[in-house]
């Protein structure tokens, strides 16, 4: 079977460093579907606006060549020393490379040059990721809450704290400083990593926004364009 995008994923975060390990983890992130020509008729999308989620599969185009061979992962949420089996857990170095998210609509342009655009938030996609499809959430289906998680049940994510100063948080709309403060909260750097010395560098919005972390708290430095 060949499969071929019908969409691509437009964000403010234009490398992997910094996108978030889960969808739903940065709920002021915002992003936009805009399809692919064969698609751009409204009808594609007629009914959508009476959902409040949509499921993306999409590709981890960014990861090179697919992991055929790899039967174990190292998974963030347990610091980067443990394995596990590949197929529980949500690596991204998978066998066919392909990703599964659920995002929520935030609202729909059916009138653009470009045909309907889906404006979502809370994705945990680089800008220009293929999309294979996009389906609509169903909470009597979908929806699981008394269900088991595996390890991640005994593994809590614990959120740095964010100091912004705001001679540099000035470099961003209210709305785009809100998505920043909760991707920094999450995080970025590689688990291994702990050098309260250490910058680092992570692209949002076409300005590379510099940080250091020192225990439970992230400053960030510098803001470059």
């Amino acid at each position: 079977m060949e499969i071929h995008p019908i969409a691509h994923f437009h964000s403010p975060l234009t490398s992997k460093f910094g996108i978030p390990r889960q969808s739903g983890l940065a709920n002021d992130l915002a992003g936009t579907i805009v399809f692919e020509p064969d698609y751009r008729q409204p009808e594609a999308i007629r009914g959508l606006d009476g959902f409040d989620f949509l499921w993306l599969i999409w590709q981890f185009s960014a990861n090179g060549t697919p992991n055929k061979s790899g039967l174990t992962v190292r998974p963030p949420r347990l610091g980067g020393n443990r394995r596990m089996g590949v197929f529980a857990t949500r690596s991204p170095f998978r066998p066919n490379g392909l990703g599964l998210s659920c995002v929520r609509i935030h609202h729909i342009d059916t009138d653009t040059k470009l045909g309907p655009v889906i404006h979502v938030q809370g994705a945990d996609l680089m800008d220009g990721t293929p999309i294979f499809d996009v389906k609509p959430y169903v909470a009597y289906a979908d929806a699981h809450p008394d269900a088991r998680s595996g390890f991640v049940d005994q593994q809590q994510w614990q959120l740095l704290e964010v100091d912004i100063p705001p001679t540099l948080a000035q470099h961003f709309t209210p709305e785009e400083l809100a998505a920043l403060r909760q991707l920094l909260a999450l995080d970025p750097r590689p688990s291994y990593h702990d050098d309260a010395e250490r910058t680092y560098g992570m692209p949002f919005g076409g300005r590379d926004v510099r940080f250091r972390v020192d225990g439970h708290r992230l400053t960030v430095v510098e803001i470059v364009h």
